[in-house]
């Protein structure tokens, strides 16, 4: 009986110990010529969105495709490419869904001024509502129906 807790102590343990190690293979390692191509791989993986993935940046996912995009754009620094060329080539192949800020263009006009077009309808939606509706006027005193009322209620008591 405690060799069969053991075996499966031990089976528990293995598994655990290779689900960590699993991750481990999913990470990139690239080497560097400076620390600045380093920093700009990063910023670049960080703002181009893994096409496969729809809400990630090269640097978070794990797809397959964004494995390939990372190296690519690894090859790009190495080959001395600026930034605003391997943007570029990332947009012509795979269109502006790989950039999280799209530029302001007369396909992404939606995009960027909707939100707040919508925004300006549903204040004015609001104000047009708010001054149809008629004001009740307070009542300022009693009538004098309700004096009477009021006098012989106090009186009976």
């Amino acid at each position: 009986m405690g060799s069969l807790v053991l075996n499966k102590f031990i089976l528990i343990l293995v598994t655990v110990l290779l689900s960590f190690s699993a991750g481990a293979f999913i990470s990139d390692t690239y080497t560097f010529k400076d620390e600045v191509t380093e920093k700009r791989y990063k910023s670049l993986v960080k703002d181009l969105r893994c096409p496969k993935c729809q809400n990630q940046n090269l640097a978070d996912s794990n797809s397959a495709i964004a494995t390939d995009l990372r190296r690519e754009v690894y090859e790009l620094l190495v080959q001395g490419k600026a930034d605003v060329e391997i943007v570029d080539f990332m947009v012509k192949r795979y269109g502006e869904f790989v950039l999280y800020r799209p530029k302001v263009s007369s396909t992404t006009y939606v995009l960027w001024f909707g939100p707040a077009f919508l925004l300006l309808i549903g204040a004015i939606a609001v104000i047009v509502i708010v001054r149809r509706k008629p004001i009740k006027k307070a009542q300022t005193g009693l009538t004098a129906e309700q004096k009477q009322q009021l006098d012989h209620l106090l009186k009976d008591k």
